[in-house]
């Protein structure tokens, strides 16, 4: 009986810490996310941040980018300069590889012209019918031989990495009424987040 009692109390104590971490984890991690890019961005100019106040250049290079963007977007005169610089990089040997591939990157992501924005299920198997979750990417691929193929990227579920494979086209089906955010929520989730309802998540019996 005691046995029982103190094999009761561990489970007890067990289950309530591993409770504690999912609690405690998510903002732990954040906190500690946030802090690091604040001050890997003051370590810029330590200088500034040590006289003034920590977090100052993180303050200065944010409001910075916003204004950057804000001129480059609205105003003639600093879409030239933005559209100069960006031709005197993609036209430098060397730097050019550098710039451009980590523009595309980005601007797949964010911005105005960001290419993760249609979700999609591709069958990856006809019988029984599989289907994966991935973005459409590139709607022609006939200037590398594959007529009538598609691209999608496939996102590995608690990753940052993912596939990119050539499909036909009828083998994938668009996702209507579901937000890009949502999709890769739900792919990168494993699929327990994301467009669904938490009661439809399965848990196991306790």
């Amino acid at each position: 009986m005691k046995k029982q009692r103190f094999e009761h109390t561990l489970n007890t104590l067990a289950k309530s810490f591993f409770q504690g971490l999912l609690i405690i984890g998510p903002f732990a991690l954040t906190i500690w996310i946030i802090w690091y890019i604040v001050s890997s961005i003051d370590n810029i100019i330590p200088a500034i941040s040590e006289r003034l106040y920590p977090g100052i250049t993180f303050l200065i290079v944010i409001l910075g980018t916003t204004l950057i963007g804000f001129l480059g977007n609205k105003f003639i005169i600093g879409r030239i300069v933005v559209d100069s610089f960006d031709y005197i990089l993609e036209h430098t040997p060397g730097i050019k590889f550098i710039y451009t591939s980590l523009k595309d990157v980005m601007t797949s992501f964010v911005g105005d012209k960001k290419k993760f924005n249609q979700p999609v299920l591709i069958r990856t198997t006809e019988n029984p019918a599989i289907w994966r979750i991935g973005f459409l990417t590139q709607k022609d691929l006939s200037s590398v031989g594959f007529p009538d193929h598609v691209a999608v990227y496939l996102p590995h579920s608690y990753a940052v990495s993912g596939w990119v494979v050539f499909v036909l086209a009828t083998n994938i089906t668009i996702l209507e009424n579901v937000s890009a955010a949502q999709a890769m929520k739900f792919a990168v989730s494993g699929g327990v987040a994301g467009f669904h309802s938490d009661d439809n998540v399965f848990k196991a019996p306790e």
